[in-house]
């Protein structure tokens, strides 16, 4: 890698080097996911996209060696509902080591009734949060691995108006989907934030940064064939709405520069710059709810208990 200085201004135009190293990119076969690796493809770096749908994963990478000639991209199949599959998908990636990971994959539902994973957990939290917990713990041994491996949580910003409760996680007792929703993706940041408190307690050399993709809409989002087709209809009729908003284009670029700039940090929270919600990526505030060690370390423990996971840092 060709690392840029941490002094040099940040240009999502022109993204420094990877050679050799390796990332993975959960949910990298559509949405902000497909972006995140195709821009992370360019830098000359190995993605592997994590899919849970072979085809649309082939789709996916057919579209970004298109957009990329010469990218070296590849799939694997890793289903974030299905807790006992993870340990062969991550043997799947036959990698020596993993210098980071975007975990980006998500479930939104917008509709009644409320749905189970195979593992008895709502479906949301259980494939948003919990699968992205229990992944976590078996990639953590490929992360330490690399000299500063990094995992990149993907959260949204409509978890900043949210707040968990921590007596009904799994939303049992009242499910409202979009609720239930801007939940899981608070619960994933928290999950970020508290990752790297334990990791720096460790003294591990893997990171943990949080960051959320602002407005992003499939309207304002180009055409990619085969994975997303954007209409001349759509494109006007949404027209008004990038004054606020943008594509998810960009909705990656918060996470790409998570995973390459040298200059980004453990425990940060990075977005959009105009009111968080659209443009280049910048540092901003952790939300006050988000920084609340109390719930992080509850939300954890019950995380634990529900996945028999663990994914603090590996020890030695």
């Amino acid at each position: 890698m060709s690392p840029v200085s941490s002094t040099s201004p940040w240009s999502v135009q022109q993204l420094p080097g990877a050679d050799g190293r390796v990332f993975l990119v959960t949910g990298g076969n559509a949405g902000i996911g497909y972006f995140v690796a195709e821009q992370l493809s360019a830098t000359g770096a190995t993605v592997v996209l994590g899919s849970r749908n072979p085809a649309k994963a082939e789709a996916a990478l057919a579209s970004i060696r298109v957009r990329v000639p010469g990218a070296r991209v590849r799939a694997v199949r890793l289903d974030l509902a299905d807790l006992p599959s993870l340990p062969a998908a991550v043997e799947s990636l036959e990698v020596e080591c993993l210098d980071a990971v975007v975990h980006n994959a998500g479930v939104a539902l917008d509709h009644l009734p409320r749905e189970e994973t195979g593992d008895g957990h709502e479906l949301m939290f259980g494939t948003n949060h919990l699968g992205h917990f229990a992944l976590t713990q078996w990639l953590m041994p490929l992360l330490s691995a690399a000299p500063a491996a990094r995992v990149v949580t993907v959260g949204s910003f409509a978890a900043k108006s949210e707040r968990l409760d921590l007596d009904d996680l799994q939303s049992r007792k009242d499910y409202r989907p979009k609720r239930t929703y801007g939940r899981s993706k608070l619960a994933q940041m928290y999950f970020g934030v508290e990752l790297d408190r334990r990791l720096r307690a460790a003294g591990s050399t893997v990171a943990s940064v949080v960051v959320h993709p602002g407005g992003a809409l499939d309207s304002l989002t180009p055409s990619r064939p085969s994975v997303h087709v954007r209409t001349n209809g759509a494109r006007l009729r949404a027209a008004p709405a990038a004054l606020l908003v943008q594509g998810k284009h960009a909705g990656a670029w918060p996470a790409v520069r998570a995973v390459l700039d040298p200059a980004v940090r453990g425990g940060q929270l990075w977005g959009p710059r105009v009111f968080g919600l659209r443009g280049e990526p910048r540092r901003e505030p952790v939300w006050n709810h988000l920084a609340d060690p109390s719930v992080s370390g509850r939300l954890w423990d019950a995380s634990r208990d529900l996945t028999g996971a663990d994914p603090g840092p590996v020890s030695g």
